[in-house]
């Protein structure tokens, strides 16, 4: 974006195509490109433009409005189909979770960014085989390949909505961050919409039993069922047409944890030496280990994300640094501890999928750390910390192609 932005900074037709095609990375790519803007006349009226405190809220046009409202609507029907067609509610949600939101999401933004044509079939033909596929898997009592399957699924799901999201430009660094940011943003809208419901059922409930109507029970079967299906889809929405309302919350939240995180972690790292656990012998230990791998990472991830097109203070980055650093030893504990499993009891579905999982994160998180620290150098600027994280994401999603369809074939469906 930051490149369409100076190709066309004085054709101010391209300019207004630019920013209805994507209003929230126009933005931030603009605002980034600001300091070596200045004194030009129609990058000051942009600034005005995008950077004026509008405390109105954009609903967005008609035709969004109404994609919203039937994909919540839709969304709401998708999660009530245990009880409407009468379905094992253990078998539906465990392999179907991810098709509630994240189909939904993918047609948004696909309307949205206009991916070529290719990219549309992919998407739904990739959707459409998993579904079969998840569905299709044998139900038996107890196998290791259907739980990694149903794990990873969701994860798939979400790489197909940041394909969508990139639109046409599926190899651009920036727009990957985009996705990453916009996954903090819909943390953080979703959530304020979750508690905003929470708050106006308990209001409904108790106003209803004050007059003699107990009404929990068709409350949360049905407003509660739709009401959760549908606040990722608002949320979607309302970050997408009006950007400025989480844009101050999610930095500032992503700088806050950054340096709790660090401290908690270090602390932690301490705390395992006394406790007398070790993850070598302990599999539940590992899996919460592991946890907290992922948990640090995506921290990480998102902080840089959030953050991307600002200038960071050194203090940031050698927060950012030392948070890479424990969690590269947190990962290099848990990489050693598969290994020995591995080596001891041999090779299972679960032990080869924290394994990939695991060395794909290391590697990420070196490359992470050593741009990093070539920014502390002044070796390198900001934005290869962010291309060091784009550029492994299509490879998680490899990975979690890899789990969820050929695991299952290799291991014969244990």
């Amino acid at each position: 974006m930051k490149d369409e932005i100076l190709t066309h900074l004085n054709d101010p037709r391209q300019l207004e195509k630019l920013y209805r095609a994507n209003k929230s990375s126009f933005k931030q790519a603009f605002n980034a490109l600001l300091p070596q803007l200045k004194g030009n006349t129609l990058a000051d009226y942009w600034n005005e433009r995008l950077n004026y405190e509008n405390e109105e809220i954009n609903r967005g046009t008609n035709s969004e409005l109404l994609f919203v409202i039937t994909a919540s609507l839709l969304a709401g029907i998708i999660a009530k189909l245990p009880a409407i067609l009468a379905i094992d509610e253990e078998f539906f949600y465990s392999r179907n979770i991810g098709f509630v939101i994240f189909p939904l999401l993918t047609t948004y933004f696909a309307c949205k960014n206009k991916p070529s044509r290719g990219s549309i079939l992919f998407l739904a033909g990739a959707s459409i085989a998993s579904l079969v596929f998840i569905n299709s898997f044998p139900d038996v009592n107890k196998s290791d390949t259907l739980t990694l399957a149903c794990l990873h699924l969701p994860l798939l799901l979400w790489s197909l909505l940041g394909l969508a999201f990139v639109g046409k430009k599926e190899n651009d660094n920036e727009k990957r961050l985009g996705f990453l940011k916009y996954n903090g943003d819909l943390i953080v809208m979703t959530t304020l919409i979750v508690i905003a419901g929470v708050v106006l059922t308990g209001i409904t409930i108790g106003l209803f039993s004050l007059i003699g109507f107990h009404i929990e029970q068709f409350y949360f079967q049905h407003i509660g069922v739709v009401g959760l299906a549908a606040a990722p889809i608002v949320a979607t929405h309302l970050t997408q047409t009006n950007p400025q309302l989480v844009s101050k919350v999610s930095p500032v939240i992503a700088k806050l944890f950054s340096p709790i995180v660090l401290a908690m972690q270090i602390a932690y790292l301490i705390a395992i030496i006394y406790s007398g656990k070790n993850p070598y012998n302990d599999r539940e230990f590992l899996l919460i280990f592991n946890v907290l791998l992922v948990g640090v990472m995506a921290i990480i991830f998102f902080s840089i994300a959030e953050t991307s097109g600002m200038t960071k203070s050194r203090a940031e980055l050698w927060i950012l640094f030392l948070l890479a650093i424990t969690t590269i030893i947190v990962n290099g504990i848990a990489l050693s501890a598969i290994l020995f499993r591995i080596s001891e009891w041999g090779i299972t579905p679960n032990r080869a999928a924290v394994l990939g999982a695991n060395v794909l994160i290391l590697a990420n998180l070196l490359s992470v750390a050593v741009q990093l620290f070539r920014v502390l150098s002044k070796k390198a600027n900001v934005a290869q910390i962010g291309n060091a994280i784009s550029f492994y994401l299509p490879i998680y999603c490899l990975w979690t192609i890899v789990v969820t369809f050929i695991f299952p074939l290799i291991f014969g469906f244990s």
